[in-house]
């Protein structure tokens, strides 16, 4: 039995952006059809099978999705056949699937697209799931280590 990873989802007016949540995957395997089926699977570190199929809400290109794995996540970026901002993900109307969440890091309205589309691109290094060289700690203030200050 396979289970369902996290995935998270963004569009743009040409495309969809699906963040596979699956951290050292192995075996991915996407597929794009172009009546708008998208197929993953992957192995989990322990071997676990992970997969999914989204009927999505338009025709998509098979020849302009790409797929880059991180050691994180992978992320999915996948043409549409239109260009055009979809309702939805999924062509079906009924409620989607627990673990399909949207990407309000990668989120952008339609009046905002103009606006960020320099900030997304395929080529950033973020796409790739690498770090971006930010630690957790930033925005926390220092504090001096109190067993030397007691010294």
């Amino acid at each position: 039995m396979s289970r369902y990873p996290e995935v998270l989802w963004a569009q743009r007016s040409d495309k969809v952006y699906l963040t596979v949540a699956l951290p050292d995957a192995k075996n991915v395997s996407v597929k794009c059809e172009p009546q708008g089926l998208f197929t993953f699977s992957a192995s989990g570190v322990q071997e676990e099978a992970y997969s999914f199929s989204l009927e999505l809400y338009g025709c998509i290109e098979p020849e302009g999705c790409k797929t880059k794995s991180g050691l994180r996540n992978i992320l999915c970026s996948i043409q549409k056949g239109e260009k055009g901002w979809w309702k939805r993900l999924l062509k079906s109307e009924e409620k989607p699937a627990p673990y399909l969440k949207v990407d309000w890091n990668r989120w952008c309205d339609e009046d905002d697209e103009e606006s960020t589309s320099d900030l997304v691109s395929d080529d950033d290094a973020r796409f790739v799931g690498e770090d971006d060289g930010s630690s957790d700690d930033e925005g926390m203030l220092y504090l001096p280590d109190l067993e030397k200050a007691r010294g």
